[in-house]
């Protein structure tokens, strides 16, 4: 009878001990996740109270990324066996895009993507480049929330799960991950019913509204570029024949010995987010704060080019006018510089090498941001000149100034003996807006504006007003020059004037702040940036209503009478049909806009796509038709010599500097 009581005895402690720990597990399992998409939020948007109405006004995005970060806490487990470790893990995880997606808005305007992860050293070395209490808060955060975790350890009840149930868990966690990541049919429905809005063209945004885990997981599908189904050997051929026909039909064109017989300099100033706020509607300034601007649109060829992006994402305005290649044929939100450009591809800078010319990059800011020290060299660049190679520049606001921009484009051409192709980035105006960085402004704005909006504009205008001075001071210089010289100037995109589209809704520029309820002209206006040229010798002048950024290099081909390459050719012939090339806007020749490709343009679009593939990911069949030593042509084997020697020079000399102090002072 004893022997038959020990059990009966042993029983309910059992089950209490049992339940307590399924309890526990519970607990943790579905509580950890929680807190992490709630601390991950925190950190990103920096206030409780805008956590919390997110949370409470977006409940169905709030438990979808709650159910990723369980996905990813369920993955670790089935990998370390142990939920303390694994939650500790994934709170690491976290805590990191947390932190990164942080930095990375606060200095480019751009949240953590997915092809992030394969970057450089050097272009994800962010932390060095954001100091401040605000950053060492986050960090110290997440270190305490993974010991935390990790603490639990001794404190969470041990259960030991079977390995074929932990597979099991784990193969369950990766499906639901990838379902997320490459959105299939069942997880495109779950989102549609959650009600959720991806906004690949402002990722800014698309992160504020869906949540850091859900953003960041949809983005994943953006990494891949789909093979076009109309892609063969047997379609490139086809392209390279109606390619060599529009060549035979401009064959009286002649390559452009000017002035002298020489050829011209040709120079690019891609303005940073340089836009003309005169345009803004129901609003006026104190003065005229693009007098050179408007001054060549009324003598020179000028007009509007369309953007791919909106308010950031400058380096894929560059990708577009230096490849000739089109953004509508990659996945939104993708960056080519820092996803695809990793070999040898033809641009605008190798054509112009292979002409005679020297092509140099200069840019205002250091070079390892958006990759160009490694993509400017595969693009077919000589040299890049980043702010590094400044010497003593000149400052205003954050960065270094237009004007200083201005006179290195004047030193590096006046210093060459050979032509010059230059591609410029300023740096000056970069937003945001919201500190009066220019002390007093000189252009007041009046109009129906909230004193933020009218603050903000004010300091965007001002620096617009500088980026004007510097290409009259490039101007004024050329204009008593012997050399050939031609100027192309434009912005890269639309500044962000506040959030939520703030000063263009106040103003009346648009109608919502709600960018999928834009109507096309809506849309056409967000994106259309002014365009203007300028030589110190005759050119006739063109007027040019609009134009994709991707065919701009073409069209200055054609304007120097310099025969267009393979890539190029195929732009200039697709512009005469579709000189507005967006994902979610085609515009005709005729001005109208369309949210489709006219049936009339939709083979040729077609061709323009198999192209691109080809170059970028394919065979590069279209070498083995036509310019294969273009089109195959490697990278510059002196790349950036001229400041590597510098480099070099200047390393030796603070050295032997070193050596001859004394050891206290080294």
């Amino acid at each position: 009878m004893h022997l038959n009581l020990k059990p009966r005895r042993r029983r309910p402690k059992l089950s209490s001990s049992r339940l307590g720990a399924s309890i526990s597990l519970l607990v943790f399992t579905i509580g950890l996740p929680i807190l992490s998409v709630l601390g991950i939020e925190f950190l990103e948007r920096g206030n409780f109270h805008d956590t919390m109405q997110w949370i409470t006004g977006n409940q169905p995005l709030f438990l979808l990324n709650v159910g990723l970060t369980f996905s990813l806490l369920a993955f670790l487990y089935a990998i370390v066996g142990s939920l303390a470790i694994a939650g500790s893990l994934s709170t690491l995880i976290l805590g990191l895009m947390a932190i990164i997606s942080y930095m990375k808005v606060k200095m480019i305007g751009e949240p953590f993507f997915p092809w992030d992860i394969l970057l450089n050293k050097e272009s994800m070395d962010i932390a060095s480049l954001v100091t401040g209490k605000a950053a060492l808060i986050r960090i110290i955060a997440v270190a305490v929330a993974i010991i935390a975790v990790l603490l639990l350890r001794w404190v969470i009840p041990k259960v030991r799960v079977p390995m074929i149930a932990r597979v099991g868990v784990g193969l369950f966690a990766v499906y639901a991950l990838y379902a997320f990541g490459i959105k299939t049919p069942l997880a495109g429905k779950i989102l549609d019913h959650a009600g959720v809005n991806e906004i690949v063209w402002d990722q800014q945004e698309n992160y504020v509204n869906n949540g850091l885990a859900l953003a960041f997981t949809l983005n994943v599908k953006n990494s891949i570029v789909k093979k076009p189904d109309t892609y063969s050997e047997q379609s490139i051929a086809a392209a390279a024949a109606s390619i060599q026909e529009a060549n035979t039909q401009g064959a009286d064109v002649k390559s452009a010995k000017l002035a002298k017989g020489k050829q011209p300099n040709v120079i690019f100033i891609m303005s940073e987010a340089f836009w003309d706020p005169t345009l803004l509607t129901n609003v006026s300034f104190s003065a005229d704060p693009l007098p050179t601007i408007h001054r060549l649109q009324k003598e020179s060829s000028s007009g509007y080019l369309l953007s791919p992006q909106f308010g950031g994402g400058t380096s894929n305005v560059e990708f577009e006018v230096l490849t000739g290649n089109s953004m509508s044929f990659l996945p939104g939100g993708s960056i080519p510089y820092q996803q695809y450009v990793s070999k040898p591809m033809p641009s605008l800078a190798s054509y112009f090498a292979d002409q005679g010319y020297k092509s140099m990059g200069i840019h205002s800011y250091e070079g390892w941001f958006w990759d160009r020290n490694t993509v400017y060299k595969e693009l077919g660049f000589e040299s890049f000149k980043s702010s590094e190679h400044f010497v003593n520049p000149e400052t205003k606001g954050y960065f270094i100034s237009d004007a200083e921009v201005a006179r290195n484009v004047i030193d590096e051409v006046d210093k060459t003996d050979n032509p010059m192709f230059i591609y410029t980035v300023t740096m000056q105006n970069h937003g945001p807006y919201d500190d009066p960085r220019y002390g007093e402004n000189q252009f007041k704005a009046t109009g129906n504006l909230s004193a933020q909006a009218k603050s903000i504009l004010e300091t965007y205008t001002q620096g617009a007003h500088d980026a004007d001075q510097s290409l009259q001071m490039l101007i004024d210089h050329f204009k008593d020059s012997d050399e050939p010289t031609m100027i192309v100037f434009y912005g890269d995109h639309l500044p962000m004037l506040g959030l939520d589209y703030q000063v263009y809704k106040e103003a009346g520029f648009i109608s919502t702040s709600d960018a999928n309820k834009w109507s096309l002209d809506e849309i056409k206006k967000m994106h259309s940036i002014p365009l203007v040229t300028w030589s110190n010798f005759d050119m006739p002048k063109q007027d040019i209503p609009l134009l994709s950024d991707s065919f701009l290099g073409a069209h200055v081909l054609d304007m120097l009478h310099l025969e267009k390459p393979a890539n190029f050719a195929l732009d200039a012939e697709l512009a005469q049909q579709v000189p507005g090339l967006l994902n979610n806007l085609i515009v005709d020749p005729n001005g109208q806009l369309h949210k489709a490709a006219p049936e009339t343009a939709a083979s040729l679009i077609t061709e323009y796509r198999n192209v691109q593939y080809d170059l970028m990911f394919g065979k590069q069949y279209l070498a083995d038709y036509v310019d294969h030593d273009y089109l195959t042509k490697g990278t510059q084997a002196d790349y950036n010599a001229e400041f590597g020697d510098a480099q070099a020079a200047s390393a030796k000399s603070e050295a032997d500097g070193n050596d001859e102090k004394p050891a206290s002072a080294q």
